[in-house]
């Protein structure tokens, strides 16, 4: 069995991220797994893969959708892999409830769309 997508320690969340970069809009897409059983939230960002854009454009996008400053956001395992794991930084458990409910709300669409989104 895997570990869940977001995890707490101490004060922090850990969450693993598959990141598509050179997308044509940044996004979250969900949760996803792959053919290991291993979950993940995918995300896309528009930003190459070089010289550490792709993972601070997916700090930016985290941050915003969980309504924190980028400082807030960091990668901390997988720099230049695919699947990634970030720190989202935040010290209450209230704080760290909500933002597990924002990133894994399969009702809400992150590309500004009407409809919501179709991912498992």
């Amino acid at each position: 069995m895997s570990e869940a997508v977001i995890r707490r320690q101490n004060n922090n969340l850990l969450v693993r991220v598959r990141l598509q970069p050179n997308a044509s809009m940044d996004r979250l897409e969900g949760l996803a797994s792959d053919a290991a059983g291993i979950r993940f939230l995918k995300a896309r960002v528009r930003a190459v893969p070089e010289k550490g854009k792709a993972n601070l454009a997916l700090e930016k996008l985290i941050a915003k959708a969980v309504g924190l400053p980028r400082s807030a956001v960091s990668v901390v395992k997988g720099g230049t892999d695919r699947v990634k794991t970030l720190r989202i930084e935040t010290a209450h458990a209230d704080t760290q409830n909500a933002i597990m409910a924002k990133l894994t709300d399969q009702n809400r669409c992150q590309n500004r769309c009407q409809n919501p989104c179709q991912n498992p």
